[in-house]
């Protein structure tokens, strides 16, 4: 096997698409599995985006973390993102990791995820959220929507369905932002879609 083609990685985890879902999250691919806390979604311990949802919700950065295990808690998570209708997954299923780390910059993309596939499941979803530039280039090879700023919104129209697109700062620590600050941002869009 070269070395070239050992490098490809196919996406490890399904899509998750609860039946109601208002909101499709989309990052770009997930970090490597021996940096992973749990099997799910943004599961680096270093990635802030469940404690960006802690403070919102619970006002409790650590309130999906299981301090114990230095880990997600994977149930309390879904049990969350199921209840609040907001779906997940990535805008690559297969890349080629330049460099073994979880930087977007390092990532190449071999197969893209097919969106409009991912929306026409979700026919009661309102929003498109990327969470970094990568996601955000991606989804604009696939749908004709301008790239709003980062903590804006546009419109768009999928298949006669009027929507929006979020692009949201990168939950990423390397992404130079204090933590209550993207929380401020990610709450905001939540309550644009209709999700408290």
């Amino acid at each position: 096997m070269s070395t070239e083609s050992s490098n490809i990685e196919h996406h490890p985890l399904t899509p998750f698409l609860p039946k109601d879902a208002k909101l499709l999250m989309l990052g770009s691919f997930p970090p490597p599995q021996k940096r992973w806390s749990m099997d799910f979604y943004y599961p680096n311990l270093n990635n802030d985006m469940w404690r960006v949802m802690g403070l919102i919700f619970f006002n409790e950065k650590n309130y999906f973390v299981e301090t114990a295990h230095k880990a997600f808690c994977k149930e309390r998570i879904v049990d969350f993102v199921t209840e609040k209708g907001i779906a997940l997954f990535d805008t690559a299923t297969v890349v080629r990791r330049l460099k073994d780390n979880a930087s977007d910059q390092f990532l190449e993309i071999v197969e893209a995820t097919d969106i409009r596939a991912l929306l026409q499941q979700l026919s009661n979803c309102k929003a498109i959220a990327v969470t970094g530039q990568k996601a955000m280039d991606t989804l604009r090879t696939q749908l004709q929507v301008e790239e709003p700023a980062v903590g804006t919104s546009v419109e768009f129209l999928f298949e006669n369905r009027s929507m929006r697109l979020f692009r949201m700062p990168s939950t990423s620590r390397a992404y130079p932002l204090p933590l209550e600050r993207k929380a401020v941002m990610y709450e905001t869009m939540l309550k644009t879609i209709g999700i408290s």
